[in-house]
């Protein structure tokens, strides 16, 4: 067994080159040099008396040893790192700058509208709202560049908490106006086998991309596949010029309304559903405090505005 005696640095080496089974990207994400990786787990090595790491020229895996050690330090690292966090969350409250970020102008408004609500709570705290690209999945998040994010739905990533749903956006088929689609009042899922379908970059989760943009249609009919988009500007850009077609939401017509591209509803398709995301290892209060206030700005939309049977809803 390791000494009682070891060193933080030393156990977040550890379970850093556990997680990422690479030397380099290892001391990437610690700052420190390759050999400074090295030199660590062999002193932890010469502690535990048997290799935690096989070697070859081209893979680093754990043995059993050091796949046993990971299981229990981690989940007594991650809650050492988080009672250090609460402790400094309570001691001075709220306060310094928290990054979120947030996909298409939708996603911008409901976002804008949590951070009045949160700086209202917590006048001390700096919310900075960033425009994220479909090409940035959860990766921006991971370099640490923003403390959270919207996510929709599914999102499965295994070191990723997602809050619940806070706003949903049926689909529509965003088609060149020039197809015949362009004049039908609504399509069904069905109707994809009919056309090309514009691709996700392949940064997106798959389960994600084959929930919402199925490669085949309910029936098992397949879907011809086009090219790849990096952003959403990109895409419509392809639409519009013909390259195919692309599952989008009912605010495209709101903030990208274009003269070559038509929106046809698609009632069938399941709807997209935002959450708010951020990793399990980096939550604080500040987080905390920011997805509350997203939950009570969702609960105050599906609240009558009008009187009790005027049935205005906002």
């Amino acid at each position: 067994m390791m000494k009682a005696d070891v060193e933080r640095y030393e156990i977040e080496a550890f379970l850093t080159l556990a997680e990422e089974l690479h030397f380099g990207r290892t001391a990437d994400r610690l700052r420190v040099s390759t050999a400074h990786i090295s030199k660590t787990i062999k002193k932890i090595e010469r502690r535990v008396g048997v290799p935690l790491f096989e070697r070859t020229s081209r893979r680093v895996a754990l043995t059993a040893v050091g796949s046993q050690l990971r299981a229990e330090l981690r989940p007594a690292y991650d809650q050492v790192q988080q009672s250090v966090r609460n402790a400094k969350d309570a001691g001075r409250g709220i306060h310094g700058t928290l990054r979120v970020g947030y996909f298409g102008s939708a996603g911008g408004q409901f976002t804008l509208r949590v951070s009045e609500i949160f700086h209202a709570r917590y006048p001390d705290c700096t919310v900075r709202i960033r425009e994220l690209q479909l090409s940035d999945g959860a990766f921006r998040l991971r370099d640490g560049d923003i403390d959270l994010q919207m996510c929709c739905f599914p999102m499965l990533e295994p070191d990723l908490t997602i809050s619940p749903a806070l706003y949903g956006e049926a689909k529509m088929l965003a088609v060149p106006a020039t197809h015949p689609f362009a004049n039908r009042s609504w399509l069904s899922l069905e109707d994809l086998a009919e056309v090309t379908m514009i691709q996700n970059p392949p940064e997106l989760p798959v389960e994600f991309d084959d929930y919402h943009h199925p490669k085949k249609t309910p029936s098992g009919r397949p879907v011809a596949l086009g090219p790849v988009g990096s952003t959403f500007q990109e895409i419509l850009a392809l639409v519009g010029a013909g390259r195919g077609v692309y599952l989008t939401t009912e605010q495209a017509p709101k903030f990208y309304l274009r003269s070559d591209i038509s929106y046809v509803p698609v009632p069938d398709a399941p709807p997209l559903e935002f959450g708010l995301g951020w990793l399990t290892t980096g939550f604080t209060q500040g987080i905390g405090a920011f997805v509350q206030a997203a939950i009570d700005t969702r609960d105050a939309r599906s609240v009558p505005e009008g009187p009790p049977d005027s049935g205005v809803r906002s």
